[in-house]
């Protein structure tokens, strides 16, 4: 805890570099220790075990980020309460007791599982739509406002002001304007942090002891959908993040529409289906299908029915890639089954710049006409 005296000065504890907090980003350890401590980049870099010029590159973005009201703060308590030696006059500081002050030892002493358990409850709110996180310097908390409809706002959340500098310093927040009262919004970073934080909530309430794609989860979307099988419908949980497809379906033009419709997407994610069914992707490894066949290694005949995949799966793949033709077709091979991003896709087929989304576009539209007419609404059986 932090003792004041009696003229109102704070007395800093007795804090070192070893009791920074361990969420702290390396690279916020590297910026303080250059310029707080005057440790040099290259020994800095020996230490690390890192190029100079990566460590150059990390105390200039720090430094250019000081404008910034709240990371310029964050930084400064950071720096007060954990790198300056016990005997330096600096610990104790002849200022008045103010908001930011009396919460200095809270971001420093804010541990790992405190930081997730607000980062679960804050995050949640900012990514709703119209939503920002205020604070000004006069304020004692930050809070989370979001912008109705009808132009009123509604205040979601509230977060210790520390809570507010640790998530500036996990770069989970970003300044959007700032003044007397500054407004932050979330980050790529602050999502994939949420949806990491969301799915090992979820696998810890399941019961679920392993946690090998802890980082993979950032990566992921989960949605539900609904399948009729045999036993009639039913709904099932998949990862709409991992086809570009299904991110352009979530993209919004200049209007607030998706840029590809659902029926778009859904007439990719058939021919996807379809190519996993038929197993029609590139190997990646050692083909053993033909090892114990001795009369027929080394051979190759397409009506062997050995790890060919669904015949009419493979079918329906090659009639819907003959239809769309040249050009069409490869960027559906490509976007829809390979699961390239656009980006790739143009690369590889030499194409311009930002034109693959819209060719890509015409594709779908053409796919879903070939679906329409050749199987109907209802789409082909799977198998």
């Amino acid at each position: 805890m932090l003792g004041v005296d009696k003229d109102g000065t704070i007395d800093l504890p007795d804090l070192t570099a070893a009791s920074l907090p361990s969420w702290l980003p390396a690279a916020v350890r590297h910026y303080l220790d250059h310029t707080e401590e005057g440790t040099s980049l290259r020994a800095l870099a020996r230490r690390e075990g890192m190029h100079a010029s990566t460590i150059l590159r990390q105390v200039r973005r720090f430094e250019g980020r000081r404008e910034d009201p709240l990371m310029d703060e964050a930084l400064d308590a950071i720096a007060r309460l954990a790198l300056r030696p016990a005997d330096d006059p600096a610990r104790k500081e002849d200022v008045p007791m103010s908001a930011a002050m009396r919460h200095t030892a809270k971001t420093v002493l804010c541990d790992e599982a405190a930081l997730a358990r607000e980062g679960r409850r804050v995050l949640r709110r900012l990514v709703e739509p119209g939503a920002v996180l205020a604070i000004a310097p006069e304020m004692e908390k930050a809070a989370v406002l979001r912008e109705l409809p009808d132009g009123r706002s509604l205040r979601t959340a509230v977060l210790d002001r520390a809570v507010a500098q640790a998530f500036i310093l996990k770069d989970w927040i970003a300044c959007r304007k700032a003044g007397r009262v500054s407004a932050y919004e979330i980050t790529a970073a602050g999502r994939a942090a949420l949806r990491r934080m969301t799915e090992e909530e979820e696998r810890r309430r399941r019961g679920l002891a392993e946690a090998g794609a802890e980082f993979g989860d950032q990566h992921r979307h989960w949605d539900e959908r609904e399948v009729i099988d045999d036993d009639g419908p039913r709904k099932v949980r998949y990862n709409v993040a991992e086809s570009p497809v299904a991110l352009l379906g979530r993209r919004l033009d200049r209007d607030g529409k998706p840029f590809l419709e659902p029926d778009l997407v859904d007439a990719a994610e058939r021919l996807r289906e379809d190519f996993e069914l038929a197993q029609m992707g590139p190997r990646v490894a050692q083909n053993w299908d033909r090892f114990l066949t001795g009369g027929d290694r080394g051979t190759y005949r397409p009506d062997s029915g050995l790890a060919e995949g669904p015949s009419q799966a493979r079918a329906r793949v090659a009639a819907a890639l003959r239809d769309l033709g040249p050009g069409l077709g490869d960027v559906a091979l490509r976007c829809c089954c390979f699961l390239e991003g656009l980006e790739v896709a143009e690369k590889r087929l030499g194409w311009a710049a930002r034109s693959g989304k819209i060719v890509l576009r015409i594709a779908l539209m053409r796919l879903r006409r070939h679906y329409d007419e050749t199987y109907g609404k209802a789409g082909p059986l799977i198998g």
